[in-house]
């Protein structure tokens, strides 16, 4: 049965759970449909089920998140987990199966709140088994309460210094901790410092975690450069030069990391602008102060809208909803203003410090121009040096290149490689990563089955036929 609500909220991290909240609270119908067995989103995840000690392991930053996922347990918002969402359609029709059976729903409004993915970190081997991203560790340690053993750090970003004081704090620290960015970066990042000391809770909490780090005696490497997986079947080693020689720390995983970058998945498939971010290397959507798109009724919030940590997260999807309750007349401008504005301050103190972070921690420049030989697309094992060839055949943007070689065409759908191929093509053609463009994203933007398509027709006919 097809149903309306005023808002379907797509993610149950903080930008959706804030953003529900707020909208309930207006007094608007809220749907929330998330892909997870339970609301958090990647920065909350299993909050609501992880023990004591678990917690002391993960940190104050990741059990704060448990009253926000437990104000989310009320009966004038419909939670549905295990929801993946698959099409959107004419920006108010929203298509999703749960366990196998496919449902349709109408929205006046639609807030996506799909969060970030780990930006994939191309190196030589890094395809090969023990090779894991620093997310993917958390999401074990989160989920499972197993914490990677005999593993070395590589990358760039303040996630590094969190997973391996987690670690630390596990009883299974880190073999070692590579970092990319170099002292050049950081003086670099002095022209922001204005900022950095405007957010200077986030500071303090960087000096803290590696203060955890020396203590345990992790060894470090700062600025290193010529990054490598080492091993046949699996992971043996890594390899590296720190500017004075090479060296190679035998380990049995790798976990990489160098960045975060909005999930932009959902967006594209409805038609949402986006725009190419020279500071983070990436694409992020077009969207107002308040998360609203060029696309009417459609809002994005979160780190799906650029990324801003959970805290601005949150923030960002209580002003989306606000916005959208002023959209359907739930609120005059003046009262959704007046509500706004502690928000914004408070959003604004939060992004202070991101321009400095960003500049002090780029993404490893190795990877964003990755050796020929390195695979870019692992679904269909497309090489760098396939990417640059086609361009060399004429070869102007990301959709091209599935016809030359089929890179994107994967299960995942360029979600992994999509920026890295923009990136190397954009080099190769010698313009702009904008010009160069992305994917196009087509539904279904989640697997769905044949038998979920025709049980959702055969019951629209049924419907019909009554």
């Amino acid at each position: 049965m097809m149903r309306d609500f005023d808002l379907v909220v797509i993610g149950a991290g903080p930008a959706g759970i804030s953003g529900a909240i707020t909208a309930a609270n207006e007094g608007l119908s809220v749907l929330l449909l998330d892909e997870q067995p339970r609301a958090g989103g990647q920065i909350y995840r299993n909050v609501e089920r992880t023990n004591q000690s678990r917690s002391e392991i993960l940190g104050s930053d990741y059990t704060k998140g448990l009253g926000l996922v437990q104000s989310l347990n009320r009966a004038d918002i419909e939670h549905i987990h295990g929801a993946n969402v698959w099409q959107i359609e004419n920006q108010n029709t929203v298509y999703y199966s749960v366990n196998g059976t496919a449902s349709v729903c109408r929205a006046k409004c639609i807030l996506l709140a799909t969060g970030a993915i780990e930006r994939p970190m191309p190196v030589p081997g890094w395809t090969l088994p023990g090779v894991m991203t620093a997310g993917a560790a958390q999401i074990l340690l989160k989920q499972s309460g197993i914490v990677c053993e005999n593993a070395v750090i590589a990358g760039s970003g303040p996630l590094l210094y969190l997973v391996a004081a987690q670690m630390v704090r596990a009883g299974t620290p880190p073999l070692a901790l590579l970092e990319t960015q170099t002292k050049t970066d950081f003086l670099a990042s002095m022209r922001y410092v204005t900022g950095a000391l405007r957010g200077a809770s986030y500071l303090v909490k960087g000096l803290s975690l590696l203060a955890e780090i020396r203590k345990a005696r992790v060894p470090r490497y700062v600025g290193v450069t010529d990054i490598a997986i080492d091993g046949h079947d699996k992971v043996e080693g890594i390899s590296f030069n720190d500017g004075r020689k090479k060296h190679t720390i035998p380990c049995g995983t790798a976990l990489l990391h160098h960045g975060v970058v909005p999930n932009t998945q959902a967006a594209r498939s409805v038609g949402v602008k986006h725009q190419w971010n020279d500071q983070q290397h990436c694409f992020v959507p077009e969207v107002d102060l308040w998360g609203h798109t060029a696309s009417d009724g459609i809002y994005v919030a979160g780190d799906g809208a650029g990324i801003g940590g959970a805290n601005v997260a949150a923030l960002t999807g209580e002003l989306a909803a606000l916005d959208i309750a002023r959209t359907l007349g739930a609120l005059s401008e003046s009262e959704r203003d007046k509500k706004a504005a502690p928000i914004t301050q408070k959003r604004n103190r939060e992004l202070a410090a991101r321009p400095f972070i960003d500049r002090a921690y780029p993404p490893y420049a190795n990877a964003l121009a990755p050796e020929d030989s390195t695979i870019i697309c692992r679904c269909e094992e497309v090489t760098a040096g396939d990417i640059r060839q086609y361009a060399k055949l004429g070869c102007i943007g990301p959709n091209q290149t599935k016809a030359f070689g089929r890179s994107g065409m994967g299960p995942c759908q360029g979600r992994y490689c999509g920026l890295a191929v923009t990136e190397i093509l954009a080099a190769e053609n010698q313009i702009s990563p904008d010009q160069t463009g992305y994917y196009r994203i087509r539904p279904p933007i989640k697997p769905v089955t044949l038998g979920e398509l025709v049980g959702l027709e055969l019951t629209e006919e049924k419907e019909s036929a009554e």
